[in-house]
């Protein structure tokens, strides 16, 4: 009987929230963004918002969280009301954290749903033009020689940035030293300035970089050369099975009414796929995606499989 009057209560409890997805949205929408203005997540995060703003006729307002490696911004959402007024941006990272942070505060699985991945985007290793090497070849052999002293700034601890380059190294027997960022942004301005020798970021977030010569490309840890950008060579002609790309998709409460989500993810991958926000996106070097919830969450699943496999292998941690 406790069993049936509970059911009662949380139907009772959700009724509000499944009407209200006719005529959501009826004020502001937050879309978390887990890193600081100007990187690359960031980027397309107001994309993204500057887009559904024109379709929902609401203000969609960036809220940057950044910090852990993303966990910060996606305890946050884990924490907001499921009533789809707050949205999470996720990256990599959040197919990565599940097997390198044994702290998490949220599962993954179980605390937040899929609504839609938005694109998938290239990675870069670049380097400071004062760097005496100007390919994987070349890095390879300057880390045997000098092991333990380079350096290589990312956007953060747990990102496909850190575990791509995990895996050079364990392909490798290199020893580089990871120094992790609150962002993309502070890493590049490091490693212009010198500070630290090498980076690893998504491409398009540092194309202006490499057109001003501020920073020189070694090499994409993309499977194969992109058509977009055919000059630059991989990681993998160099190193056979090194390769990642970054993904980004938006995120919702678990408990969010499934019709909401479903109405939400629609109006994402339509904006995604067939507008001019497709168009802008290509033009920054990201490939639109524009997935359902139940296609999303199985990517979900099985990146965070192959990512455990990663972590294992190198022996990753939590810098």
């Amino acid at each position: 009987m406790k069993t049936v009057l509970r059911c009662f209560a949380l139907a009772a409890a959700l009724a509000p929230l499944a009407s209200n997805a006719q005529t959501w949205p009826a004020r502001p929408v937050r879309l978390m963004v887990p890193f600081p203005p100007g990187g690359a997540t960031d980027i397309v995060g107001r994309l993204v918002a500057a887009k559904m703003q024109e379709v929902w006729g609401q203000p969609v307002v960036i809220e940057n969280k950044p910090g852990a490696g993303t966990v910060v911004g996606t305890e946050y959402v884990v924490r907001s009301a499921p009533d789809g007024y707050t949205l999470g941006t996720v990256v990599t990272a959040y197919v990565i954290n599940p097997s390198l942070r044994s702290d998490l505060p949220y599962n993954t699985l179980k605390d937040l749903t899929g609504v839609t991945q938005v694109s998938v985007q290239h990675l870069v290793m670049a380097a400071n033009p004062a760097l005496p090497a100007n390919s994987i070849p070349e890095l390879i052999a300057l880390a045997k020689k000098e092991p333990g002293k380079l350096a290589y700034a990312t956007p953060g601890s747990g990102t496909a940035m850190h575990l791509s380059v995990e895996m050079l190294k364990t392909s490798t027997g290199i020893d580089l030293v990871h120094v992790p960022y609150k962002g993309g942004a502070p890493a590049q301005q490091d490693v212009i300035s010198g500070q630290v020798p090498i980076l690893m970021d998504v491409l398009y977030a540092v194309q202006p970089l490499i057109k001003s010569g501020r920073i020189k490309v070694l090499a994409l840890l993309s499977p194969s050369r992109p058509a977009d950008s055919p000059d630059y060579p991989v990681v993998a002609e160099s190193v056979p099975g090194v390769s990642a790309l970054s993904l980004v998709g938006i995120v919702a409460p678990a408990a969010t009414p499934r019709d909401l989500v479903n109405r939400i993810s629609a109006d994402i991958a339509r904006a995604v796929k067939s507008s001019d926000l497709t168009e802008r996106m290509k033009q920054q070097g990201m490939e639109p995606i524009g997935s359902t919830p139940e296609q999303f969450d199985a990517l979900i699943r099985s990146e965070i499989e192959k990512w455990a496999k990663v972590v294992k292998a190198s022996g990753a941690k939590v810098d």
